[in-house]
């Protein structure tokens, strides 16, 4: 008779990921940190190009996104198609100080899970984001 493999028992899930796209730095940061306090594992970017480069070199999946309207290298819808298409089960929040009611619905209509207008609480926000992590 042969011994049975070891299972671990009690083994934790690994830990949320998620993406952080703004070219604001304090903004990134605040929105990172508190989502490390909720066991989420974040990347940060601060153009469009470098959320491209994370998702199409990470090997893991993201849980969600959270996505700056306008950023240095992108400042319309364009960039939120290139992502869907590269991470089509992510969702994805976006946000924006300039954004108006109908880009906030277009956005809607194309997809994202929910659409912020900053200035926003970060309880809220990452409220919102788990939410978007677990649908």
């Amino acid at each position: 008779m042969f011994p049975q493999a070891s299972q671990s028992v009690g083994a934790e899930a690994p830990p949320r990921r998620a993406l952080v796209v703004d070219d604001e730095p304090l903004i990134r940061w605040s929105i990172s940190e508190a989502l490390h306090d909720h066991g989420y594992s974040v990347v940060e970017a601060g153009t469009g190009r470098a959320a491209i480069q994370e998702l199409t070199e990470s090997s893991d999946p993201f849980d969600a996104i959270v996505l700056d309207l306008r950023l240095p290298d992108s400042d319309d819808l364009s960039l939120l198609g290139r992502i869907q298409d590269l991470a089509p089960r992510t969702r994805i929040i976006m946000m924006s100080a300039h954004g108006s009611a109908d880009v906030a619905q277009e956005a809607r209509a194309r997809g994202v899970y929910e659409f912020v207008n900053k200035p926003f609480e970060i309880s809220a926000m990452t409220t919102l984001i788990d939410e978007a992590s677990r649908a």
